[in-house]
């Protein structure tokens, strides 16, 4: 079972990543075309739980300015794979950077402190 406040600590982080993505939105709805550049990005998943997937893909889509448009399932050694467009992608690395943070905390949600010894 979850622990109630890593899921609340969850949930504030990315509360405060959503409200992030929407003032980068808003600004280019103000001045248009100033930064974007739309990319769709492949993202090999630690995540391996069909919660762990789902959290993650949800929290791309919920935040502004990416969206989940496909999800690759795992198959023999390939992990499930996540297919994400960023309208702000002049630096790919960086949106990657950015995204496996994301995992983490959904990961040390899901499996608590550690779990980088508890992979899979």
């Amino acid at each position: 079972m979850m622990n109630p406040l890593r899921v609340l600590g969850y949930a504030v982080w990315l509360t405060g990543e959503i409200v992030k993505g929407a003032l980068d939105v808003a600004k280019d709805a103000v001045l248009p075309g100033v930064d974007m550049q739309p990319a769709i990005l492949e993202l090999p998943l630690r995540c391996s739980t069909d919660l762990e997937i789902s959290v993650m893909a949800s929290s791309i889509t919920i935040t502004p300015g990416t969206i989940t448009v496909g999800i690759a399932s795992a198959a023999g050694t390939t992990p499930p794979t996540l297919f994400v467009h960023a309208i702000y992608a002049s630096d790919p690395e960086e949106i990657r950077t950015g995204l496996r943070h994301m995992e983490d905390r959904v990961l040390r949600t899901t499996r608590g402190p550690g779990w980088e010894g508890r992979l899979s």
